[in-house]
């Protein structure tokens, strides 16, 4: 990659520059460069570019050159947006080695990695701004042509505009009546990012003089009492804080915006726009009070020194063993040195629930990232870690992809996770392993934490690749909660079970209540009911758009998919016979919760899965709610299990652990093992001994066993000789190829002669084409393949290319036509 920073180059010499665009296409798109922008192209800037006939996106320069494309004639570029590249060279190599790996196009990792507000789409819309009066006569000619075809019709498109101009280049034009507030942009063309700003307000000098304040405050009182409040509650806040904003001021005084402005206007007040974050924190110095145990500090001294050999080091500490505070010791050390720290969280739950713990350590100097967020708070974060402004990065998956300047430690907490795993759209890329390589390419470290690692990196620690370190017992003490395994089989039988309750569980959640103690309850299904079936002739609804049973919400009264979305109205006449006799199977978090409210009246339930947390605060309200004790029992699903730490939640109740424990994946005993462990790791962990209530069919099942005497050698073991055996991670590698089409017949025949094409080159290492267990989503049929190699890189590397090369040469056939082909490198 060429850096344009390294060469100087004439007003007059031809460059051409090669870009990212961000679509899926195979190769990057080389563009020609206007000689008045010579001096002002670099890698990593964004500009606006022309590609097929008439779309107009937002690209990020790859690299500047004099070369021309060979094949096609290279067209202009359109304008630059940037003053300074927003993404670093380290970044697109970085973006590089995820197209390579995970077998996707650049284009397709951009748009995965800028935040939405720094891409063009391509049908960007103007608008006049209503809230502007336009004095035409301030317009240039190509200003007053726009505003008057915006005034006859209320909406143009970019495209629009170039055909009313006749010209391409209409984007400095946009930009400037952008700036001036003439027109709204609604999509990306200028930037949709625009800061928050805030008025502040200072006093008068004049009135610093005490002498002049007396005089004013009679005036006050008598002709407007609101101003007078106003001046007051300033005086009052300015003894404890040093700036002031307007809407504080309202709040503190009781008095209205108009009183405000009247003393902005008498010049009592100085008012000042200026620009805020919108992300909050503490601007306080941090504490750094807390004392290691004699076990974390040998763990520390253990995790530093494997530091110096190993890049990699994970960590296996037991749930609440304290392994956040050692984060915290060896975040302190990295900044200290000037770098910066990426800290991974599994879920959006969790980086909301540990940065009120972690800011006490470290103040402002720590940002937040993940989707939760609007565009506007998302490119905020990017520039201040661009500037270097943040030390700390605290965030779920897509923060890898932040533009770091010198990224010193990755964290990855509960690296075991699947949520690390991005499954659509692509790149699907697994951040725990692309975390390891950004760090290489920083020359940084990686700490990998888990009370249950996942196989793959135990494998690696056992084999000496990475670094190990152990944490054996809980912070301060605390004895990990005792386990009780309860037949629901034999309640069933004794007649004592309360709907999905067993006698055990319910009488360990009165006791827990009457103590004024916290339950959690985890129930792996959302919904009401997960089956509808008529009792005469068997009829299931299910969905129009995909070959799976529609599952009944209460809240809503209706059957929802929760693959696509689909809802429709829950029967009450079987609509294959006329009988009425239909019956709900199954339940979900939904029922366990209305069921819980009949069982226990006087209990504050609530219940945490995708249904109640799709609100931007909702996730963080239930959890201040736990923290602040409003809520008795905690209803949910696997969110419940990944990390919460509450002081009183000493009894967690699994409601049906077979759920889990029956799944057919060759990951199904370990992942029960991790979600029944962490779900356990729960209870009891600040001073008092939890207890965990499994309720099970099959309560001699051999993970059962393991959970209870938390025995994760004895399942690792175990499960790696049938891995051996059968070609399984982490002795071979996977990737699976899916194959969509429309027409179940075309795809038959796609996905047979793809199966055919890659045994030519890889013969019994190609298992299928098989339909998977959901084999129809959003009416697209699917059959997958997998294809298994050996764990040698340079055979891996090879295979890839030519899975790359076989699927492109099946894309040149007519039998392609309409097919999707996805791959998953490395799948869950």
């Amino acid at each position: 990659m060429l850096e344009f920073a390294d060469i100087q180059h004439t007003d007059r010499e031809t460059l051409f520059v090669e870009v990212i665009l961000p679509l899926a296409i195979s190769k990057n798109y080389t563009y020609r460069v206007p000689f008045q922008l010579n001096n002002s192209v670099a890698v990593g800037k964004r500009v606006v570019v022309q590609f097929g006939k008439s779309k107009l996106y937002t690209a990020i320069i790859a690299s500047v050159g004099n070369q021309a494309p060979e094949k096609y004639e290279a067209k202009y570029l359109l304008d630059i947006l940037d003053d300074r590249p927003v993404v670093t060279g380290k970044q697109l190599q970085f973006w590089q080695w995820l197209a390579d790996y995970y077998l996707c196009n650049m284009g397709e990792v951009m748009n995965a990695a800028l935040p939405s507000a720094l891409k063009l789409a391509s049908e960007t819309k103007i608008e006049l701004n209503k809230d502007f009066q336009v004095d035409k006569s301030t317009l240039h000619d190509k200003e007053f042509l726009i505003t008057e075809a915006l005034e006859i019709q209320n909406e143009l498109t970019v495209g629009d505009i170039v055909k009313l101009l006749g010209q391409k280049t209409v984007m400095p034009i946009l930009k400037s009546m952008f700036e001036k507030n003439i027109i709204n942009i609604s999509e990306e063309v200028s930037e949709r990012y625009k800061p928050r700003r805030k008025t502040f307000l200072t006093l008068n000098p004049a009135y610093n003089d005490p002498d002049n304040l007396r005089e004013l405050f009679p005036i006050l009182e008598k002709r407007a009492p609101k101003q007078a409040d106003a001046l007051l509650a300033y005086i009052k806040l300015a003894r404890t804080q040093k700036t002031i904003s307007k809407n504080e001021l309202i709040e503190e005084s009781g008095a209205g915006d108009a009183s405000i402005r009247s003393l902005i206007e008498k010049e009592v007040f100085i008012a000042e726009e200026k620009n805020v974050s919108r992300l909050y924190f503490d601007e306080d110095e941090f504490s750094d009070n807390f004392q290691l145990s004699d076990s974390q500090e040998e763990v520390l001294r253990d995790i530093k020194n494997q530091f110096n050999e190993k890049d990699v080091v994970l960590l296996h500490g037991v749930t609440s063993s304290g392994k956040t505070q050692l984060y915290i010791r060896l975040i302190e050390e990295v900044i200290n040195s000037g770098k910066q720290v990426l800290y991974l969280l599994p879920e959006i739950a969790l980086t909301t629930h540990i940065i009120e713990r972690l800011r006490q350590y470290f103040g402002s100097s720590i940002g937040v990232y993940h989707s939760r967020f609007n565009d506007n708070e998302r490119v905020e974060v990017w520039q201040k870690v661009l500037n270097h402004e943040y030390k700390v990065i605290l965030g779920a998956r897509s923060s890898v992809f932040l533009p770091f300047a010198d990224l010193g430690l990755i964290i990855v907490d509960e690296e075991h996770e699947t949520s690390y795993k991005q499954f659509d759209p692509a790149p699907r890329y697994n951040a725990r392993d692309a975390a390891i390589y950004l760090a290489n390419t920083y020359h940084g470290k990686v700490l990998l934490g888990s009370a249950t690692p996942s196989f793959e990196s135990y494998y690696n620690a056992r084999m000496h690749k990475y670094g190990f370190a152990e944490l054996a017992e809980r912070f301060g003490g605390v004895e990990l909660p005792k386990t009780e395994v309860v037949s629901i089989t034999e309640e069933l039988k004794k007649k004592t079970m309360q709907s999905h309750f067993t006698s055990v569980l319910m009488d360990d959640i009165k006791t827990a209540l009457a103590n004024k103690e916290q339950v959690i309850l985890f129930q792996n299904r959302r919904g009401y009911a997960p089956l509808l079936m008529c009792k005469v002739c068997a009829y299931t609804p299910k969905c129009i758009n995909c070959d799976v049973s529609l599952t009944y919400h209460k809240s809503s009264g209706k059957l929802h998919c929760h693959y696509c979305g689909y809802k429709e109205e829950a029967p009450s006449i079987c609509p294959a016979c006329g009988s009425t006799h239909l019956e709900y199977k199954g339940f979900g978090t939904e029922k366990v919760e209305d069921e819980l409210s009949i069982l226990l009246p006087e209990a504050r339930i609530a219940r945490m899965d995708l249904d109640t947390t799709r609100s931007r605060n909702s996730l963080q309200n239930i959890l201040n709610d736990l923290e602040e004790k409003k809520i008795d029992i905690l209803v949910g699903t696997q969110m419940v299990a990944k990390g919460l730490d509450f002081s009183d939640v000493t009894v967690i109740g699994i409601i049906n652990a077979d759920s889990l424990l029956k799944y057919p994946d060759y990951h199904a005993n370990e992942r029960s093992f991790q979600m029944l462990a962490q779900v356990s790791g729960r209870a009891g962990r600040r001073g008092k001994q939890g207890k965990v209530v499994i309720q099970t069919y099959d309560p001699n099942h051999r993970v059962i066993k393991q959970v209870i005497e938390n025995d994760y050698k004895d399942l690792y073991f175990t499960e790696m000789e049938e891995r051996k055996s059968f070609k399984y991670p982490p002795f071979y590698r996977i990737i699976n190829l899916d194959i969509k089409h429309k027409s179940q017949d075309i795809l038959f025949n796609q996905a047979e002669y793809l199966a055919t094409e890659l045994r030519k080159n890889f013969g019994d290492r190609v298992i299928g084409p098989e339909y998977p267990l959901v084999s129809r989503i959003r009416n697209y049929y699917i059959k997958s393949i997998m294809l298994k190699f050996e764990r040698d890189v340079e055979s891996i590397n090879r295979a890839k290319a030519i899975i790359k090369d076989v699927i492109t040469q099946f894309q040149t056939t007519k039998l392609s036509k309409g097919s999707v082909v996805q791959a998953d490198v490395d799948p869950i």
